[in-house]
């Protein structure tokens, strides 16, 4: 049964657990460019979402599956927060974007909030409230 999974691996060729570098694809310039500013693009949608006191940050990475996409968030006090996908290049055609303007809206107005409630829950239990 394990023979005919893909995490079997070919024997010689790829480990078990592993991909084959066919499976995994290939970002042409291009591709590699667009993706690129589609990640700058929601860092500074988030930026602008937040307090210049937020560190934002983009990363475009190449994992097992093809690109990795990250985007974090370190609020002044608290955890840091991330988002990380995987874009479809598979569907890139020349001209358009990898990601959405709705998804990058969607993951930055999601970074924000949730690097705010970090701070709201960070220093919750030292600020009292003004009012109610």
């Amino acid at each position: 049964m394990n023979g005919n999974t893909p995490y079997a691996g070919l024997p010689g060729e790829t480990g078990a657990g592993q991909r084959a570098a066919a499976d995994v694809p290939d970002l042409s310039r291009t591709q590699k460019r667009t993706l690129h500013r589609d990640v700058s693009r929601i860092a500074a949608r988030t930026r602008e979402f937040l307090p210049d006191e937020y560190a934002v940050d983009a990363d475009v990475s190449q994992g097992m599956a093809g690109p990795q996409v990250t985007v974090a968030v370190r609020p002044p006090v608290g955890h840091a927060v991330s988002a990380g996908f995987t874009p479809d290049v598979e569907e890139f055609v020349a001209g358009e974007d990898l990601i959405t303007d709705d998804e990058r809206d969607e993951v930055a107005r999601g970074l924000a909030a949730s690097a705010a409630l970090q701070v709201k829950q960070a220093v919750s239990n030292n600020v009292t409230p003004t009012g109610k």
